[in-house]
């Protein structure tokens, strides 16, 4: 019952913190999210990115800006633990919908799954949140939205695609988070077999956000990069390199 509380809290928590502040991204064909190869190594989040903590959970993950190779990436330690980094920022999926990421896992999780409750806890999972728009929901989720902004002043996101590092489901599958139907889950990477090799990901979010949720996406408001394991209790290292949007061939 209390790991179901932390992850419930976990799923109401991000889609409340990661709000639009106004920032707006640069123009270009390429938007560096996050440009971790140009950080200095320390403790402190890169620019641009804030921690993103959550009340019910004691224990958070470690992040790190090391060096890997040449290049200067963010490492993550979740041991029993849960917590991320974010960034506010303002995109138009139609005119950049291509994402590109890099990530390395050591490990992945023997009791994770992504169809289950008690199994949502991913090594490495990269976060992208819409902008609400009252147009896309009903009348009794208007109410809803508009008793949090009421509350925290600002409207929480209207959904989010999460890309993660699976345990067990096949890579492609997309399904509902399992705490909240706002969120869909899209596999990745999948499994052990390319595990301590550093992978890079390009994906088309808007195919995949219309695949998930079958209509026209809102702006993009919020990215974040999240490895947690309160959920399983298990443990996980993972590296996230430079995180970009990009616009169509």
């Amino acid at each position: 019952m209390q790991r179901a509380l932390r992850s419930r809290a976990w799923a109401v928590g991000i889609m409340t913190l990661l709000i639009p502040l106004g920032l707006s991204a640069e123009s270009g064909s390429v938007l560096e999210v996050g440009k971790f190869s140009a950080e200095t190594e320390g403790n402190g989040p890169p620019a641009g990115w804030q921690p993103l903590t959550f009340k019910k959970i004691e224990r958070h993950t470690v992040y790190k800006l090391v060096k890997d190779g040449d290049q200067v990436v963010v490492k993550a330690v979740s041991e029993a633990s849960s917590s991320g980094l974010t960034r506010e920022i303002r995109i138009d999926p139609r005119d950049y919908p291509i994402i590109q990421w890099r990530w390395k896992v050591t490990n992945v999780y023997k009791n994770g799954d992504v169809s289950k409750k008690e199994g949502d806890d991913y090594p490495a999972r990269i976060y992208i949140t819409f902008e609400y728009d009252a147009g896309k929901v009903g009348y009794l989720e208007q109410a809803k939205y508009e008793t949090v902004r009421l509350l925290y002043g600002r409207y929480p996101p209207l959904g989010a695609i999460n890309y993660i590092w699976e345990s067990k489901a096949p890579k492609g599958t997309i399904v509902p988070n399992p705490y909240t139907d706002r969120v869909r889950m899209v596999v990745a990477e999948s499994g052990a077999e390319r595990l301590n090799t550093w992978v890079t990901e390009e994906r088309n979010l808007l195919a995949d956000y219309k695949t998930a949720f079958g209509e026209e996406p809102s702006l993009i408001s919020g990215v974040a990069i999240m490895t947690d394991s309160d959920n399983t209790q298990e443990t996980a290292t993972a590296y996230y390199g430079d995180i970009l949007f990009k616009k169509a061939k």
